[in-house]
């Protein structure tokens, strides 16, 4: 699994806000994504998972590698733990759910709804969902709020065994994972420059017409 991003630039409410990104990834590898609030990491994850396009540059990857993670856990309330993943491993293709339930300590909820976790719980059912995907590159945006210390250790045992089995990560976050693999690659020399007048939106599609 190799991702090769060229001289990216990325934008935000119509606005660009990162340029000239280049950076490569292979599997085994992580890398981490660093900045101030508000430079764009997020807006580059987006970009690099294909939610929107790119300004300027060429991003190279496998075909249908990616699978993201956002601060949404992407569950349907009225089912179960078990149904969610059995869900998503579906449209996926795959048969994962067990091996996600039990990697993330999941299996004593495994017949609650959704609706009925507490946050801490959502988010790691939300976690789990990449685990069912089989696909190697994880694109992951703060992925452990609402995490208690016990449930960043377990992500950060199922990201070392993604990496292990030959994935990657790309992935912004504040917490420490303890991952000897991951790089850091700083976004503060990429900022663009912002136009006299011209402030980046909050909402990334402001700005985007059909």
């Amino acid at each position: 699994m190799d991702l090769t991003v060229t001289n990216l630039a990325c934008a935000r409410g119509g606005v660009t806000v990162l340029e000239r990104v280049s950076f490569g990834l292979s599997g085994g590898a992580a890398l981490i994504l660093r900045g101030p609030n508000g430079i764009g990491k997020t807006t580059l994850l987006r970009t690099v998972a294909g939610l929107q396009p790119a300004v300027a540059g060429e991003i190279s990857m496998p075909p249908e590698a990616v699978a993201y993670a956002a601060h949404a856990d992407g569950l349907k309330a009225t089912l179960t733990v078990a149904e969610n993943l059995a869900f998503w491993a579906a449209i996926y293709g795959t048969d994962r759910a067990p091996h996600a339930i039990q990697r993330m300590n999941l299996a004593a909820l495994a017949d609650r709804q959704a609706q009925n976790l507490s946050a801490g719980q959502k988010r790691r059912l939300g976690l789990a969902r990449l685990l069912v995907t089989g696909r190697p590159l994880w694109v992951l945006d703060e992925p452990t709020v609402s995490l208690d210390a016990a449930s960043v250790a377990l992500f950060a045992e199922a990201v070392r065994a993604h990496l292990a089995e030959g994935g990657a990560a790309l992935m912004a976050t504040h917490i420490d994972l303890g991952l000897a693999e991951a790089e850091v690659l700083d976004l503060a020399p990429y900022r663009a420059e912002t136009p006299a007048g011209a402030e980046p939106a909050d909402d990334p599609f402001a700005g985007v017409t059909a």
